[in-house]
């Protein structure tokens, strides 16, 4: 292969080479003048450009993560490893963690899936744990789109063929429609994993004259500059950097996986630290290690196993390859390391040592070719309080009549409503994932969370993804708030204490002041309802540049949270379980129609200003709602989402095919509002004198369930009646008819 000349250092500042690696002229001035007191050279300048993009430095986003509470009695390690950790009682603890793949998932939909998938696992378990679930969170533009159709199926492909092939089921998820991510989909996976508090893990090289080892899958010239790629717009026409998407091999990673838990229950004694190399592959993996201990690091990159030839060291240190791992092993044991990993059939080498300079140092061939202070890759890149500005569309919403929906016909709504792409039935998309392999599953995708049982004891964790990005769009602040309490009446309706949350916060560019006040804004309404529900935000990751030509997406924050439940018996179901069991409301309903499932299918758009929202409200309600599971009082619980009460009370009855008998005394319009804090319960009639006593008054009795099989909902001025097969059918056959 012919050699590729370098731009030289002058080159490099002469020609502004630095910029189209996202570095701006002042900070390539700051690299230059405060920094180095020289010209960085070729791979100088790469390293920079990637560890300060937005993706590895969040430079962008500290000022709004520091807003987030991130401790907690339960909680054992917040935000900065690689991943959060929250103690589950009897020496065990809960890893999680969430990631986007955003970018490389709208390019390469097949790979970016997976390797999303792949590299948050790695997340979980260099932290020590054994991961047993993965759950997603996706967005598509419309489903009438035939781009849409074929990135949401190879999306799903990719999630599942990684998956179900490392063998970590795929247990919870959701899945919503919209044009605004038309060209900028979103792919957010989730991974859970378990953990003895003894085995916890850091990723820290510390120890002078400890080796640096490099094991895993050989390094190849995928993903060089998926950081960078991640930070920045996509505009039609332009050539997507498909070099940017990292191809995947979930069959290595699992040898990965074993390997890495064998060295940290086996070996702690020799073990110092362990770090998955993620975005910024090698560069970002040693040098946040060095920050994080106050040390420095001497590489050697002839050492760094290469799967292609003549590979630069700007090429290996950027490099995105996948299921590889640096870690740090005390001095003289380095053979123990690699006899473990060779069992494995995987590489295990010595490529550098721990200094006590401070600084980052790199060789290639016997050169030295980057000698850097290693806190000004990590630590010292630069943070801006981006300018802010609420967006016009804010006060022109806030000024807007309320939409009071009309409705004709009660039950043709409901039909329609039920074969909406965002409310309709996802089982064509998780039916494809593995969802029971390890055999913990409890409770498998299509409930309010998934629940999985923690071997040994009584207890199972419950865990789910949420956000409700059409709120957020009309008020970012509030949005944010129902984000985090919608996540919590998930796995409060399965029985669980709410834990912690982890994000990705997915949003627009930060450089235009109305993207920068949505991000903000937002976060004021999550850190407000971690603090109030007490769910400590331990991990996340930040995906800003999601817009097409010019063109944001909705903010879209999502949250992925764990509950714990403190007995197998409390484990809760959304499903109606018998006939004659009496159905409750909890929660009040008012006319709240702006940013609905009913709006949109009726005006084709979203406006308006978004609803009252009560955070004590919901904590009472929530509160009342676990207080009566654990008292063994419901046979279901489902809270009230997307489409409001007709959707749920359906939901309910699918999957016994059961009927049910509801008289409300509301117009027909309010059983689609999307009123918050509001669950619908199922009692048994000889529990009904307790319950209501349990209650205060805050659960109306509404109707009852019934063998009919049929839908029935009488309300102030007309009456809805289904077949309760015949809805179903629709709900459960709308999204494989658009995909047709």
């Amino acid at each position: 292969m012919m050699e590729v000349k370098e731009p030289t250092a002058q080159e490099i500042k002469s020609q502004r080479i630095y910029s189209e690696w996202g570095l701006t002229d002042e900070e390539y001035h700051m690299i230059e003048k405060d920094i180095l007191g020289r010209m960085p050279n070729y791979t100088e300048t790469g390293l920079f450009s990637v560890m300060w993009s937005e993706h590895c430095s969040y430079k962008n986003s500290k000022p709004v993560l520091r807003k987030f509470p991130t401790k907690g009695s339960r909680v054992l390690q917040g935000p900065g490893e690689g991943a959060g950790i929250v103690d589950i009682g009897d020496g065990q603890a809960v890893v999680f963690k969430a990631e986007s793949h955003n970018h490389p998932s709208a390019v390469e939909p097949y790979e970016g899936a997976a390797t999303g998938v792949g590299g948050i696992i790695r997340d979980i378990f260099s932290m020590g744990a054994r991961p047993i679930a993965l759950l997603d969170s996706l967005r598509f533009g419309e489903l009438s789109n035939e781009r849409t159709k074929y990135l949401l199926e190879e999306v799903v492909a990719g999630i599942s063929g990684y998956g179900n092939c490392i063998g970590i089921p795929t247990v919870g998820g959701e899945v919503a429609f919209d044009s605004c991510y038309e060209g900028n989909p979103l792919v957010n996976a989730m991974c859970v994993g378990l953990i003895d508090h003894k085995d916890i893990q850091k990723g820290q090289a510390k120890g002078i004259g400890n080796a640096i080892m490099y094991v895993g899958a050989k390094t190849g010239r995928d993903g060089i500059h998926g950081a960078t790629f991640a930070s920045e717009e996509f505009v039609e026409g332009e050539d997507q950097q498909r070099s940017a998407v990292q191809v995947g091999d979930p069959f290595m990673e699992k040898l990965l996986l074993e390997a890495c838990l064998e060295l940290i229950l086996e070996h702690a004694d020799i073990l110092i630290g362990i770090q998955d190399m993620g975005a910024a592959g090698l560069v970002s993996s040693s040098a946040e290690m060095a920050s994080k201990a106050g040390t420095g690091l001497i590489l050697d990159l002839d050492d760094v196993p290469q799967r292609e030839t003549g590979m630069t060291p700007y090429e290996m240190m950027l490099s995105e390859s996948q299921e590889r791992m640096l870690i740090c092993v005390k001095k003289g044991h380095e053979a123990k390391v690699v006899e473990l990993f060779q069992k494995y059939e995987l590489d295990a080498v010595t490529i550098g040592k721990v200094t006590e300079d401070g600084l980052y140092r790199l060789y290639h061939k016997g050169v030295e070719v980057a000698n850097l202070p290693v806190d000004a890759l990590a630590e010292d890149a630069p943070v801006y309080n981006k300018e802010r500005k609420e967006p016009a569309r804010i006060k022109k919403f806030e000024a807007l009549k309320n939409f009071h929906p009309h409705i004709i016909d009660g039950t043709k709504t409901m039909m329609d409503l039920l074969q909406q792409p965002t409310i309709a039935s996802k089982k064509r998309i998780y039916a494809t994932y593995d969802s029971q392999v390890q055999t913990n599953t409890v409770v498998l995708p299509g409930s309010d969370a998934a629940v999985l049982r923690v071997r040994g004891t009584k207890k199972a964790l419950a865990m789910t993804t949420d956000c409700n990005a059409r709120y957020l769009y009309l008020n970012p602040e509030i949005g944010g708030q129902i984000a985090v309490a919608e996540a919590a009446r998930n796995i409060v309706a399965s029985g669980g204490q709410p834990l912690a949350i982890t994000d990705c916060l997915n949003y627009g560019s930060p450089d235009k002041p109305e993207g920068f006040w949505e991000l903000w804004t937002s976060a004021d309404g999550i850190a407000k309802a971690c603090e109030v529900l007490e769910t400590p935000v331990i991990s996340g990751n930040v995906s800003l540049y999601n817009e097409t030509n010019g063109q944001a997406i909705y903010p879209t924050p999502v949250i992925g949270m764990v509950g714990l439940i403190e007995d197998l018996s409390h484990i809760t179901t959304q499903d109606f379980k018998m006939a004659d069991d009496l159905i409750y409301v909890l929660g009040e309903t008012k006319d709240d129609f702006n940013g609905s499932e009913l709006q949109k299918m009726m005006l084709g758009f979203i406006e308006g200003k978004i609803m009252d929202f009560d955070l004590a409200v919901e904590k009472e309600i929530q509160q009342l709602v676990l207080i009566a599971i654990k008292a063994g009082m419901l046979e279901s619980a489902h809270d009230c989402s997307e489409g409001g009460l007709a959707i749920a009370l359906a939901e309910s009855a699918f999957k016994n095919e059961l009927g049910i008998e509801v008289d409300l005394a509301m117009p027909v319009s309010f059983l689609f509002s999307e009123s918050q804090s509001r669950f619908i319960v199922s009692v048994r009639p000889e529990n009904q004198q307790m319950f209501e006593e349990m209650m205060q008054e805050k659960a109306v009795l509404i109707g009852k369930v019934t063998v009919s099989g049929k839908i029935s909902i009488q309300t102030k001025d007309q009456k809805i009646e289904l077949i309760t097969q015949t809805a179903k059918g629709l709900w459960e056959e709308a999204i494989p008819c658009l995909m047709k």
